[in-house]
């Protein structure tokens, strides 16, 4: 990954009146974050937004994530599930660099810069800079660590209904420098969750006359504690290094307690329990230097994850002999990869070449088993679950981009892949492909308040591994054979992002993306009744995504600012099983929600409050239609003060619009829209408030 050279190269001049600025006190009094504008010019090809501590006061923030979600319009955006490491698809750089690493999110890599260590952010049009496949709004967060400092927070969770107190979920970090060295530890489970839902169940026949009732409660307990721990090597001139590691256990169970009855059906008791309990590591590093004309960076990453997973169900009539199934699973994921890229400058534009070489590997072992009548799980034939899969990947890429007038900047990428997809086991196969990659974007800035911008490019997904693999999907009685000829999803993707500042008010976003795809990856019927994962030729998607940030001071309401978000989805594919247009398995097709925070003047105390609305297409078998949603409507409200005893603490309760856990699954004797109905499936759970509480503080 290059660096941001033109950004960085004027660190000095942002830096002093960054300093310079006084923070103000956390309260509505202080003014709603405005960046300085920084036109291009000079040896700068990008004009910018810059944002000093000072324009995040109001919100005391406690490290660099706190500071950028209140930047106005921006979204923070992951890297996309592509291949390897590729080109840069987030959004988020770090000192002008994009992290060399896949395990960890923006969150959390936000989440442990402290906020005192930040000079300042600049938001920026991606396809301004020398770091390919960028475009859109792009923020580097510009931080420096002089001394030995440490934040820690903590986020207890309590619900009404049907679940246990969450009291892990918290994270510390530990930052500093010496010399030219900066050294980064960290403890995080800030992803662990408790959560759970109860209620009846009722199922149909084709004529809607009841033939079951049930009543069930199911919750889970979900930790992933990881430990992590990065250096960063910057001494004088273009050599920068970086070495990161971690290694995480994840503690995944689920519990379901069922009561069942019906007409002539004895009562029986029904119990489900899941164990997904697995553990990873990944270490990774960049070494960066000037050669010749340029700089030559070169990037390495090993990561490995041992995933067991084990699902049993047993069912006792009253009075009976209890029966179960079991599907059991261990696989063992491993990716190893090495990228080089080499950057320079000619014919008054930014140069890289890159080429990566990526290995990934899936070794799996299934089994189902049957609880006889002793109360002994027996094996049974479970053929096209045992494996392994492994891809040998090789790309190329070069790309230019250069400032074409003082409000238009353009960005080409073009190059192309090789893969060996091999896989072991029941019909093994081996297959290789050449496909090519790309993009082009163009900048538009007309006014320093208005830019627009366009990109179109071919993207390649990664698969799961696991989806070449038979699977048993025993709460539902569903069951995926395997599948050889399965193939990565393509598609050519045309996207454009328009921005627009409102001065003192605040500003808007507006996203449009169409993707034509190819190779859409699906259920796809196998043999004459079977069904796996496989490919459709052709599917389209698109979306509109509008968002903004309204501040209200100057209609005299001070420290109150709105959120507002639309995305509206559609999604097209013929139907494998029924040759019908439908849209996408799971589509999200609407989000409608709104945010608000009032942060009270004269006061450390802040409130507000989000309301959102979603809906979700159905996701389709051989024989069946099946919806599953929380919802519709989610709201929560909260409470802060941002300083008892120098500690930022957090008091809110989510779901006070009742969001309930829904299904509804229609099943058909054969397959769906040519054989009758078998049963109808109509879920309504509980779910109930959620209390949660959070200390945020620093050292």
């Amino acid at each position: 990954m290059k660096r941001w050279s033109s950004l960085i190269a004027v660190a000095a001049a942002l830096a002093t009146p960054a300093l310079a600025q006084e923070a103000a006190a956390p309260n509505g009094d202080t003014p709603p974050p405005a960046p300085t504008e920084v036109p291009a010019g000079g040896i700068s090809s990008a004009a910018r937004q810059v944002y000093t501590p000072a324009d995040f006061a109001r919100y005391s923030p406690n490290n660099a994530y706190d500071m950028l979600i209140q930047v106005p319009s921006f979204q923070i955006r992951d890297n996309e599930n592509l291949r390897g490491l590729g080109q840069a698809t987030g959004n988020v750089l770090f000192n002008g660099e994009r992290p060399s690493n896949k395990g960890d999110d923006m969150y959390t890599q936000l989440s442990r810069i402290p906020a005192g260590n930040v000079e300042r952010i600049e938001v920026v049009d991606g396809a301004t800079l020398d770091i390919p496949g960028l475009s859109g709004q792009v923020a580097n967060v510009v931080y420096r660590a002089d001394a030995f400092s440490g934040q820690f927070s903590w986020k207890p969770e309590f619900r009404a209904h049907y679940t246990d107190p969450l009291f892990t979920r918290a994270d510390v970090s530990v930052r500093g420098r010496s010399g030219a060295v900066e050294y980064e530890v960290a403890l995080n489970n800030d992803d662990s969750a408790r959560s759970g839902a109860g209620g009846p169940t009722l199922l149909y026949d084709g004529a809607r006359n009841i033939t079951e009732r049930r009543k069930d409660i199911w919750n889970t307990h979900y930790d992933t504690p990881k430990l992590s721990g990065r250096i960063m090597w910057d001494p004088a001139g273009d050599t920068v290094a970086n070495l990161g590691g971690h290694y995480q256990r994840k503690y995944d169970r689920y519990y379901e307690d069922g009561l069942r009855t019906g007409p002539g059906l004895p009562d029986s008791i029904r119990t489900v329990y899941e164990n997904a309990d697995s553990w990873n590591y990944e270490f990774s590093g960049d070494y960066q230097f000037g050669v010749g004309p340029g700089k030559l960076k070169l990037i390495g990453l090993r990561r490995f994850s041992h995933e067991p997973y084990r699902q049993e169900i047993i069912t006792t009539p009253d009075g009976g002999v209890a029966t179960g199934d079991r599907f059991a699973q261990t696989g063992d994921l491993g990716e190893t990869i090495g990228r080089g890229e080499y950057q320079w400058k000619m014919f008054g534009g930014d140069w890289q070449l890159s080429g990566e070489a990526a290995f990934n590997t899936l070794d799996n072992v299934a089994s189902i088993a049957v609880l006889d009548p002793t109360g002994a799980w027996v094996d049974q034939p479970f053929e096209g679950g045992t494996g392994g899969v492994s891809e040998d990947r090789y790309e190329g890429l070069l790309s230019f981009g250069r400032k074409l007038t003082d409000k238009l900047n353009f960005q080409i990428v073009a190059g192309a892949e090789h893969s060996t997809i091999t896989q072991t086991g029941m019909n093994g196969l081996t297959r290789s492909f050449f496909r090519p990659k790309g993009s082009i974007s163009l900048a538009w800035t007309p006014t320093a308040d208005f830019d627009v911008s366009v990109k179109m490019r071919r993207r390649v997904l990664q698969l799961s591994f696991y989806d070449f693999l038979a699977r048993a999907f025993l709460n539902d009685g569903n069951q995926n054979e395997s599948n050889n000829d399965l193939r990565p999803q393509q598609d050519w993707s045309y996207e454009a992002e328009i921005n627009k500042k409102f001065g003192a008010w605040g500003s808007t976003k507006l996203i449009l993306i169409y993707r034509d795809v190819e190779d859409r990856v699906d259920v796809i019927p196998i043999g004459t009744d079977g069904e796996a994962v496989g490919n459709i030729a052709k599917a389209k998607a698109g979306a509109i995504d509008w968002t903004a940030t309204i501040n209200l001071d100057p209609a005299g309401i001070k420290g109150m600012k709105l959120e507002p978000r639309m995305l509206l989805q559609k999604s097209s594919l013929r139907d494998p099983f029924t040759g019908e247009k439908r849209q996408w398995n799971g589509f999200t097709d609407t989000v409608i929600s709104l945010g608000l925070r009032h942060d009270i003047p004269a006061s450390d105390w802040a409130w507000g409050g989000d309301v959102e609305y979603s809906h979700y297409q159905p996701s389709y078998r051989r024989n069946q239609t099946d919806r599953v949603w929380e919802g519709p409507v989610w709201a929560s409200v909260f409470v802060e003060h941002k300083d008892v005893l120098g500690l930022t603490v957090r008091a809110s309760i989510r779901n006070i619009a009742n969001a309930r856990s829904r299904r509804d699954r229609t099943a058909y004797t054969g397959v769906r829209g040519e054989s009758p109905v078998s049963f109808i499936e109509e879920r309504d759970r509980l779910i109930g408030p959620i209390f949660s509480f959070s200390v945020r503080g620093k050292f």
